[in-house]
């Protein structure tokens, strides 16, 4: 990377970041190209930077169901070599254009961004155009990155919270797509082939299971062009496999992995709402007060703040696609865990019997209203904000949230963790009740 794009780069990153627009100030267009792509765009001029962020439907569930991790393999290739450029021309092509290019796997999508110079558009867009278009999966590159996995797959089986996560999905979806590892396991990374990378990349990389976001210097019509030049020879639909809708299995369950940590680590989830449900954003305040709000939730408060069980403990709603989940998550040392996890259980069952307190209703739509403006003060943050919940919810979120009552959130909180949570837990923890698997 030369030094001037060097500079540049991390000027128009600071740019950004200063410069960037509260929540009501944000306009979003809508921009079809000329080829019939969607994308929604914030415009920026006053910064020479242009920010993409876009996601293809499929993820990690689109694995074959003997060979996880395909999709997280073949989306640590894509910027691995691509066209006629090797891997160490394409990466010498991103560094002298000061780039930041990358791609990853969700459960339910394969992610990518790209952060370009303006001056350097030109060029950028190249490199990402055949990294979608035309990956090589040339035989080093391949193996290369799968001792890089398998390396990586090795230490997470020492690593507690890989265990605890693990161990969670897999028991509560269990048969499922979501149960699988998604960046493989150390029995199927070896089995994977190039045939299979290939396989992964032209079914889920399509234009129709496509959403774009892009910030900065562009104009509509630059961005058409842009994103016709870059989606616009992907196969128009993808040939997914279907995912059933499942809710979390194991429900007031507990599993106990042994394992010589200094902390334990406790992982727990059920039931929670989908983004779509019309108590999405009485539940996600709900979440706020009960373990969302850092240094001021009802978790933070028993578990930390009160009895200094754990450095921290917070809850968090995730809306998959297939699935809704409540988690909640701590670490404690081993004579304190089982004190730590009672307390969690106990604050949730409060939650869910009884709901918020209409002071802490109130505190709570104070500071989301108030703090929405950060998560508008980067480019990725701008982003990450237009998804599928419509091109208007940047502008309507506030007021979702303002108009949610004390009887909203009361039943927004009995609909959480229907059934009861199933807990993992990894370390040495004493005395806690449920199955041990051992270690």
């Amino acid at each position: 990377m030369t030094g001037r794009c060097t500079v540049l780069l991390a000027m128009a990153l600071a740019w950004l970041a200063a410069a960037a627009q509260p929540a009501a100030a944000t306009k979003i267009e809508r921009v079809v190209s000329p080829g019939g792509i969607e994308a929604w765009l914030v415009r920026e001029p006053a910064l020479p930077l242009v920010a993409i962020n876009f996601a293809f439907l499929g993820g990690a569930n689109q694995d074959p169901a003997d060979k996880p991790g395909v999709g997280h393999m073949a989306a640590s290739l894509l910027d691995n070599g691509a066209g006629e450029l090797d891997a160490k021309a394409f990466q010498e092509q991103v560094e002298d254009n000061a780039v930041q290019l990358s791609f990853s796997v969700g459960r339910d999508y394969v992610y990518g961004s790209i952060r370009m110079l303006r001056e350097r558009q030109e060029q950028s867009v190249n490199l990402l155009q055949l990294a979608l278009n035309q990956p090589r999966f040339d035989a080093d590159e391949v193996e290369r990155t799968r001792a890089q996995i398998l390396a990586s797959l090795r230490r997470e089986t020492t690593e507690p919270n890989s265990i605890a996560s693990k161990t969670w999905w897999k028991t509560a979806f269990a048969n499922h797509p979501y149960g699988k590892p998604q960046h493989g396991s150390l029995e199927s990374v070896p089995t994977i082939t190039v045939a299979d990378l290939k396989s992964y990349v032209q079914r889920v990389l399509t234009r129709g299971s496509l959403k774009i976001a892009a910030v900065g210097d562009i104009d509509a019509s630059t961005l058409g062009q842009l994103i016709d030049r870059v989606f616009g020879s992907l196969p128009a639909s993808a040939a997914l496999d279907p995912v059933p809708n499942l809710s979390p299995a194991a429900a007031g369950q507990k599993i106990v992995v042994q394992l010589d940590v200094p902390q334990s680590v406790v992982l727990m989830g059920g039931m929670g709402l989908t983004r779509k449900d019309p108590d999405f954003i009485a539940a996600f305040v709900v979440n706020h007060i009960l373990g969302g709000g850092s240094f001021t939730s009802r978790l933070y408060n028993e578990v930390r703040e009160k009895r200094g069980l754990a450095y921290g403990v917070q809850s968090f709603l995730s809306p998959l696609r297939h699935s809704a989940l409540l988690m909640a998550s701590t670490q404690a040392s081993a004579d304190r865990t089982a004190q730590a996890l009672e307390l969690i259980e106990t604050e949730i069952r409060r939650m869910v019997e009884q709901g918020p307190t209409a002071d802490e209703l109130a505190k709570a739509k104070a500071y989301l209203k108030g703090s929405y403006a950060l998560s508008f003060d980067t480019s990725s943050k701008i982003a990450n904000q237009l998804d599928d919940l419509g091109i208007d919810y940047v502008d309507r979120r506030n007021g979702l949230i303002d108009a949610v009552t004390l009887d909203d959130a009361k039943r927004a909180a009995k609909r959480l963790a229907e059934g009861g949570m199933f807990v993992t837990v990894v370390g040495r923890a004493k005395q806690i009740g449920g199955k041990d698997s051992g270690g």
